[in-house]
C-alpha cells in the first residue's frame, strides 16, 4: 500500500508527495496530489484552484494555513506546490465530496502514525536510517559513523531544547554557524556544492565531513554544558566556538 520513499507516498497506487520540514517538525502534503486521488479529477490544479476561491468566498480559515512549497513535478523540476499539514488536509477533506474520504483519512493517520512510532521508540528510526544506507551503498564503516553522528546530535538538540532555543527557527541558524565555521561553507552552500536539492545534506558526507560535523557538534554542547548557555544569543557564541575548534582540526 505504501511506498518508503522519503518524498512520496502511495494510496490506492495512486503517487501523493509530500516533505519533511525539520524545524516544524511535521509532513507537508501535495494539495492537488490529494485533489487528484479524491476526485480523479483530470485537472487538480484547476479543481483546486475554484475550490480554494470558494473556500475564501465562504471565509474558510484552512486556506490561510496553506504553504507554497518546492517539491518535484512531472516535468523533474522543482516547482511551488500548494500543500498542507494533515490537519489542515482534514478540514479540507470535509469540503470534496467524494467516496474516497475515509479511505483517505485512515491512510493520512496511519502515514502520520510512521513518526509517531519512530517519537515514542527512536530504534525504529534508527533501523529504518540504517536500511536507507544500506540502500544508498553507503559501507558499514560510513553507517557507523553516520549513526554516532545522529548520537552526538541529538545531545546537542536537547540541550538547546532544554536551553531557552527556539525549535522552530533557532535551531536551523546555530547549525548553520557551526557548519559554516567547520567547513567554510554554509549549510546551503554545500548542498549547492553536491547538487543536492531536498536530500539530506548528512546522507551525503564523506566519512571525513561525518567526523568534523560530530567533532564541531560535540564541542559545541561540552562549551555550551561549561558556560551554562541558555538562550539564543549565549549559544550563537558558542556555536562559533565550537565550529571553529572542528574548523581548525580540518586545516
Amino acid at each position: 500500500m505504501e511506498k518508503k520513499n522519503k518524498l512520496i507516498v502511495i494510496f490506492e497506487e495512486q503517487p501523493v508527495r509530500r516533505i519533511w520540514i525539520e524545524k516544524d517538525e511535521q509532513w507537508y502534503f501535495s494539495i492537488i496530489d490529494v485533489i487528484r486521488v479524491l476526485t480523479s479529477s483530470i485537472d487538480s490544479p484547476a479543481y483546486w484552484r475554484k475550490l480554494k476561491q470558494r473556500l475564501k468566498e465562504e471565509g474558510n480559515q484552512t486556506v490561510t494555513n496553506c504553504h507554497a512549497l518546492k517539491m518535484l513535478a512531472p516535468d523533474n523540476k522543482m516547482r511551488k506546490t500548494d500543500c498542507f499539514l494533515t490537519e489542515d488536509l482534514l478540514r479540507l477533506i470535509q469540503s470534496i465530496p467524494s467516496p474516497m474520504a475515509e479511505p483517505f483519512k485512515l491512510w493520512l493517520a496511519r502515514v502520520g502514525y510512521e513518526r509517531m512510532q519512530e517519537t515514542i521508540d527512536p530504534e525504529i528510526s534508527v533501523s529504518r536510517g540504517r536500511k536507507n544506507w544500506q540502500t544508498m551503498g553507503r559501507s558499514k564503516k560510513w553507517i557507523e559513523q553516520r549513526m554516532l553522528s545522529v548520537e552526538v546530535r541529538n545531545k546537542l538538540t536537547d540541550y538547546w531544547s532544554d536551553h531557552g532555543v527556539n525549535k522552530s527557527n533557532e535551531f536551523a541558524k546555530l547549525t548553520n554557524i557551526i557548519h559554516q565555521e567547520w567547513s567554510g561553507l554554509s549549510v546551503k552552500s554545500h548542498k549547492n556544492l553536491k547538487s543536492l536539492k531536498t536530500q539530506n545534506l548528512r546522507d551525503h558526507m564523506s566519512e571525513a565531513e561525518i567526523i568534523f560535523t560530530a567533532l564541531a557538534e560535540l564541542s559545541t554542547r561540552q562549551i555550551a554544558e561549561k558556560e551554562k548557555a541558555e538562550g539564543y544569543n549565549p549559544n550563537e557564541n558558542v556555536a562559533h566556538k565550537g565550529g571553529k575548534i572542528s574548523g581548525n582540526a580540518r586545516k
